[in-house]
């Protein structure tokens, strides 16, 4: 299997296109690769590319653009995740996980009991990494269209957003309730924080027509609830899984 690298830069067949640095580091550097190796590249406009590498030297390289493939192997369904932030590796293993299951977007909120509040410029950093987190699992899992991490709202904010018609809330201890039967493709899903969503946010939720979703008998952590739903909801829209 050819290795997969996202390069944020124009990709057209039957063209020479420089590495990036940070492909360059990768493959080159790091993976040693050779010339005439083939990889795969995709810049998240949709499609990939097969690609042989045809120069190399002290701080760049060349490839040549060879074959265009427009399949994105995107689910069946489009899911804005609202996840309200945690600390730690948590959330970046929310944001990997979720991507390799077809995520389309990720919201980043806040909530009464969330962990971590992103206040000041230098913030961006952990943006801009989560979304590096994404673009990995892109490469890793085959996704072409890489989903994108938008900046922190407070919930409330995002509930008075406009959101795609089905909305549903993870509440645990709630009553079970069938809420994909009518489920459309498009759909948002509200994630709490470690600490669970107050009750009063999830009425919040409520009023604003999210659906309770209580998945089993058990409480799922933060960084595994959207692991859960999403494979779910691949399952419900015969996706990926």
């Amino acid at each position: 299997m050819s290795n997969r690298f996202y390069i944020d830069t124009a990709l057209n067949i039957n063209t020479r296109v420089e590495l990036t640095e940070t492909v360059f580091h990768h493959w080159v550097r790091v993976l040693r690769a050779k010339l005439n190796e083939e990889a795969i590249f995709f810049n998240g406009n949709g499609g990939e590319y097969t690609v042989k590498l045809v120069e190399i030297n002290k701080k760049n390289a060349f490839v040549d653009v060879q074959l265009f493939s427009p399949d994105n192997r995107s689910p069946h369904f489009n899911a804005l995740l609202g996840q309200v932030m945690s600390k730690g590796d948590r959330m970046d293993y929310a944001i990997q996980k979720a991507v390799e299951l077809g995520v389309h977007t990720i919201q980043l909120l806040t909530s009464e009991r969330c962990e971590m509040r992103l206040k000041y410029d230098r913030d961006q950093k952990k943006i801009d990494h989560w979304q590096a987190v994404a673009i990995a699992a892109c490469e890793q899992c085959g996704l072409n269209l890489v989903p994108k991490v938008l900046p922190p709202k407070s919930l409330q904010d995002w509930l008075d957003s406009e959101l795609p018609p089905t909305r549903l809330v993870l509440a645990p201890n709630k009553e079970q309730v069938n809420v994909l039967q009518h489920a459309t493709p498009e759909l948002a899903l509200l994630i709490g924080p470690e600490g669970g969503l107050s009750e009063d946010e999830i009425l919040q939720a409520n009023n604003k027509d999210f659906q309770n979703w209580c998945i089993g008998e058990r409480v799922l952590r933060t960084e595994t609830a959207p692991i859960v739903a999403l494979s779910i909801l691949n399952f419900t829209f015969k996706g990926l899984i």
